[in-house]
């Protein structure tokens, strides 16, 4: 990561956002924070993840400085296929890092009932709106307990998915 990365950042955005630009500007700001205050447990659910920036270089670098022991990121989708096929890098983080990362699927999932949302312990977005990037994110305790209880609810229902490697005869 680069010099400017080591300042002294502003918290997260709290409060509702609006629009595919600011959502993708809140991924890569909260995996920025994650790295640096060393989030111990990340969840990333999304349909498909289509529109999140995961092939970024800077969404690398920080994924690359957060994972470590003791660390533990937690994938939902619908569905992996556009993710491996428009997130090569974050494809390769996640073969690297096999060992701290769990994905999971709920295939028979309803897209427009299927949650759109990062959770952390310290802060948390959920786009309410996929088709428009609307949601509501920050760090309340009772917006963390709620959205944790609903993924956990889809993690229930899920199964396997998105090996990091694919053995074959």
């Amino acid at each position: 990561m680069d010099a400017d990365s080591a300042l002294p950042s502003e918290p997260l955005h709290q409060g509702p956002f609006s629009g595919q630009t600011q959502f993708a500007e809140l991924v890569r700001q909260a995996l920025a924070c994650a790295a640096r205050e060393g989030w111990r447990e990340i969840i990333f659910s999304d349909p498909g993840f289509d529109d999140w920036p995961l092939g970024e270089r800077a969404v690398s670098e920080s994924l690359n400085a957060w994972a470590g022991s003791g660390r533990r990121f937690t994938m939902l989708a619908k569905n992996y296929r556009e993710l491996t096929i428009r997130h090569a890098r974050f494809v390769n983080w996640r073969r690297t890092w096999a060992h701290i990362i769990e994905c999971r699927a709920v295939s028979s999932a309803d897209e427009l009932e299927f949650p759109s949302a990062i959770w952390s312990p310290n802060w948390v977005m959920h786009r309410l709106d996929i088709e428009r990037s609307r949601g509501v994110c920050g760090p309340e305790p009772e917006r963390r307990v709620l959205l944790r209880e609903q993924l956990g609810e889809w993690l229930k229902k899920s199964s396997a998915a998105f090996p990091a490697t694919t053995l074959g005869l």
